[in-house]
C-alpha cells in the first residue's frame, strides 16, 4: 500500500510520461492486460489513457488492471490512469 507521500511522488514522475497503452472499445480484453502485465517487467510506472469509446468507468479500469496486473493505482485523472508495481531491483526510489 502506498502512502500520500508516495503517491505524490509517483505523480510527479507521471506527469512528464506519454500513455504506453489505449484502451478503446473491447474494454479490458486478455490481451490488453497480458500486455500491461509484461510491461511491468520492464517500467515500474504505466500510464494508461481510456478512450471516448471505451465502454467502462475509468475507475472500474482502473481498479480492474490493478486486481489482474498485481499493480497499486496510484492517480485517476478524467480518462487517464496510472499504475505502478516495482521491479525486482526499483529503480524508482520512493520517499
Amino acid at each position: 500500500m502506498l502512502t500520500g507521500k508516495q503517491k505524490r511522488h509517483l505523480r510527479a514522475l507521471a506527469s512528464n510520461e506519454q500513455a504506453m497503452f489505449q484502451i478503446g472499445k473491447d474494454a479490458l480484453s486478455d490481451n490488453l492486460i497480458t500486455a500491461v502485465g509484461k510491461a511491468f517487467n520492464t517500467h515500474e510506472l504505466i500510464k494508461i489513457k481510456a478512450l471516448k469509446t471505451c465502454p467502462v468507468d475509468a475507475k472500474e479500469l482502473a481498479f480492474d488492471l490493478a486486481m489482474n496486473t498485481g499493480s497499486e493505482v496510484v492517480q485517476i485523472i478524467g480518462h487517464t490512469i496510472v499504475l505502478y508495481r516495482p521491479l525486482d531491483e526499483p529503480v524508482i526510489l520512493l520517499p
